[in-house]
């Protein structure tokens, strides 16, 4: 069991702690692994970034952890079906393909595509690709239903 003692108890007693308004201000996670994300191209139904792999965001070979490239296929996958004055409240059905790996300060291409629109239901395309080779990273898909604002 792990407890802090009364030096490092009164040192997180002093952090501040923002609030943040759910659903609505990013979360410490998204902020973590967003970080130097740069969007180069907007579009309807097209999203595509440049991300250059940071040393935090590696496992313990050096490479660029699974859960981080989730969590950009996951965002960046969300933002091509995002649409302003509509909740982003949303189910998710998330697949992804790991293909190759990229190490720390490979610079990658992350284009977002949307496949189809139905209803509340969209289908997108995620691909992380090298800039230097084009090699594919990985691929993902996701199915996203928008939960109607009178179900919130």
């Amino acid at each position: 069991f792990l407890k802090p003692n009364q030096e490092e108890s009164e040192l997180v007693a002093r952090l501040a702690n923002p609030s943040r308004a759910a659903g609505v201000d990013p979360t410490f996670l998204i902020d973590f692994a967003l970080k130097g994300i740069r969007v180069d191209r907007v579009e309807p139904d097209l999203v595509v970034c440049t991300f250059k792999v940071s040393p935090r965001l590696t496992d313990r070979n050096g490479r660029f952890a699974s859960g981080a490239i989730a969590t950009l296929v996951d965002v960046v996958g969300a933002a091509v079906v995002h649409r302003e004055g509509l909740p982003m409240n949303v189910s998710v059905d998330m697949s992804i393909s790991f293909l190759s790996t990229a190490n720390v300060n490979d610079e990658l291409e992350i284009t977002s595509s949307t496949l189809g629109l139905t209803g509340g239901y969209s289908g997108t395309s995620v691909l992380l690709k090298s800039k230097a080779t084009g090699e594919l990273i990985a691929e993902g898909r996701h199915s996203l239903f928008r939960k109607s604002a009178s179900k919130l």
